[in-house]
């Protein structure tokens, strides 16, 4: 997020807060595809098959930074994931983790 915009921080959480995304988004490989949000808080992924060391921890403002569409998902529920087929895509929102 750019620190001059002067709109608020849409996410409940601060921009400080940790986010799991992987090194393959990145690395600018892989698009955010899967976005999910439970009780530990927020992953960015990219719809793929994940392995654990694949993972990465990342501030949500670095990954909101990364790709700025994230935005659109901040009133997100907990308990929710949402998915796109690729970066131009519109989200789709569905109830529940994702399989």
């Amino acid at each position: 997020m750019d620190p001059t915009d002067a709109s608020p921080w849409p996410f409940e959480e601060p921009p400080d807060a940790e986010a799991i995304t992987l090194d393959r988004i990145l690395d600018g490989e892989a698009p955010v595809r899967l976005a999910a949000r439970d009780d530990d808080g927020w992953q960015f992924l990219d719809g793929e098959h994940v392995f654990e060391e694949d993972g990465r921890v990342v501030l949500l403002g670095e990954i909101v930074q990364l790709d700025p569409t994230l935005l659109d998902l901040a009133d997100l529920p907990v308990g929710w994931h949402a998915r796109r087929p690729d970066l131009g895509s519109p989200w789709t929102r569905l109830e529940g983790e994702p399989e």
